[in-house]
């Protein structure tokens, strides 16, 4: 953690700001190739206003940093340089008049106030605002697994799950109208979600290729383990019941 080139640059800022030790390595994974480039960068929920320096100092001079907050005082920021703006993040009303001001964004990181419906509102209103080769980061999304943050079929993490299904849902064996190619992929950290765009990778139709060579007429063994599985019932049962088992502690 001490050694990221994220955490240098929080521990250099001025004013106070919280992140979780874990994140640090995701962020320079994420967030590296952006530094000194000319991007625009929002994040969603300021609170102390520490990391809008963490995120100049991690960026570079170029990049044109935007911070959000439903705090009114949060204006205060701007007498630095950053641009901010005071809104609610579950308003759908507020994205588009920010949309309207600020244009095209390169990485939104979502750090706000963490409940579901904000961070859903947050996600469907504003993925269509990053450009090609950016993405949206929504952090902290291990309070999909507690109490307080809204009711938990629409936590955040049965959302992300959704988009699994619209992702593979673009196969070319599957009907294909309608589908959905606003985000190309996913990266999944501890309590941290990208999502990463790329429109004309997103609208590739999947087909089936071979490489020409010789075909020797192989047999797909597929189901040929079937008297093993009816042997081994038990303890493939063990297994799945462990894969498909989470231990977690709601708050």
């Amino acid at each position: 953690m001490q050694n990221t080139k994220s955490f240098k640059s929080f521990s250099k800022s001025p004013y106070y700001s919280t992140k979780h030790s874990t994140y640090f390595d995701t962020y320079d994974l994420l967030l590296d190739k952006y530094q000194g480039k000319k991007i625009t960068f929002v994040e969603v929920g300021i609170w102390g206003g520490g990391s809008l320096f963490m995120w100049r100092d991690f960026f570079g001079p170029k990049a044109r940093i935007i911070g959000i907050d439903l705090n009114p005082e949060a204006i205060k920021w701007e007498k630095d340089g950053f641009e901010i703006f005071i809104g609610n993040q579950s308003d759908p009303a507020f994205w588009e008049d920010f949309k309207s001001k600020v244009g095209p964004i390169d990485v939104l990181l979502d750090d706000g106030g963490h409940t579901y419906v904000q961070q859903i509102v947050t996600m469907e209103t504003m993925i269509d605002q990053i450009n090609d080769g950016g993405m949206l980061i929504v952090e902290d999304t291990h309070t999909s697994y507690m109490q307080n943050f809204g009711d938990k079929k629409i936590s955040f993490a049965n959302y992300a799950k959704f988009w699994i299904d619209r992702l593979n849902a673009r196969f070319s064996a599957f009907i294909n109208e309608g589908k959905d190619t606003r985000v190309h992929s996913m990266e999944v950290f501890e309590s941290i979600i990208a999502f990463k765009v790329n429109r004309k990778a997103s609208s590739v139709l999947s087909t089936e290729q071979n490489n020409g060579g010789i075909f020797d007429q192989a047999k797909h063994f597929r189901y040929e383990d079937a008297p093993f599985l009816k042997k081994n019932e038990n303890l493939i049962k063990k297994i799945i019941q462990k894969a498909f088992s989470i231990i977690s502690r709601d708050q």
